[in-house]
């Protein structure tokens, strides 16, 4: 476990004066977090603050982004012990030091078992590239999803905020959002238009929704 820059801070409870504190677990790019830090900016997440970014490994670039607005990072590895659960009470204790208390996966490829999840019912979001039931599941993630909604045929796609529980995309929906499909879309093309048009708008909004939850102690 190797920790860029964090600081610590003792456990607390939500109250309803303070932010909601947000960790944000990558693996990759950070494109759906660099769409979190721009919707904070412009103020459409008053009721929490990201407060950690967690990267699974120390090549994302999405580090780059959380370093580039001052934002605390850490990295932890799987492959770094022997067990998922040695794993994930790691995690779990690097989220107390920093007084976490909600969860978005943005890209985050590490797999989270149910002993980790039901620590923290509905506090962890995760956003799915494809409307929920369609196209989810094991297997699907990434490009895998747009090459599966292609071959389909398919003609609207999108993209799903949902929370996150012991079973893959199996979480309550949060929000949904409807993209079409365009004649000579590739996979790439696909995936892009979904971001821009569901993705980076729905993150933001179901964020702010849980972290507003959160923030009045429900």
């Amino acid at each position: 476990m190797r920790i860029l820059w964090a600081k610590s801070s003792p456990p607390r409870k939500v109250l309803s004066l303070s932010k909601t504190r947000i960790a944000v677990f990558v693996s990759g790019g950070g494109t759906n977090l660099q769409a979190l830090i721009d919707a904070a900016k412009r103020g459409e997440i008053p009721s929490g603050e990201i407060a950690l970014v967690l990267a699974s490994n120390d090549k994302a670039y999405a580090l780059t982004r959380a370093a580039e607005n001052n934002i605390p990072s850490v990295v932890v590895k799987r492959k770094e012990f022997e067990t998922q659960l040695a794993y994930e009470e790691a995690v779990k204790a690097v989220l107390a030091e920093n007084s976490i208390d909600m969860i978005v996966l943005a890209g985050f490829m590490s797999i989270l078992s149910e002993n980790f999840t039901a620590a923290y019912p509905k506090r962890i979001v995760n956003v799915h590239p494809s409307l929920i039931p369609s196209f989810c599941g094991k297997g699907f993630y990434g490009l895998h999803v747009h090459e599966a909604a292609l071959a389909y045929g398919v003609k609207v796609t999108g993209a799903t905020v949902h929370y996150v529980n012991e079973i893959p995309d199996g979480g309550e929906i949060i929000l949904q959002k409807a993209v079409e499909i365009e004649e000579g879309d590739t996979p790439e093309v696909l995936q892009r238009r979904v971001m821009e048009q569901a993705e980076w708008i729905l993150l933001p909004k179901a964020v702010e929704m849980v972290a507003a939850r959160l923030q009045k102690g429900q």
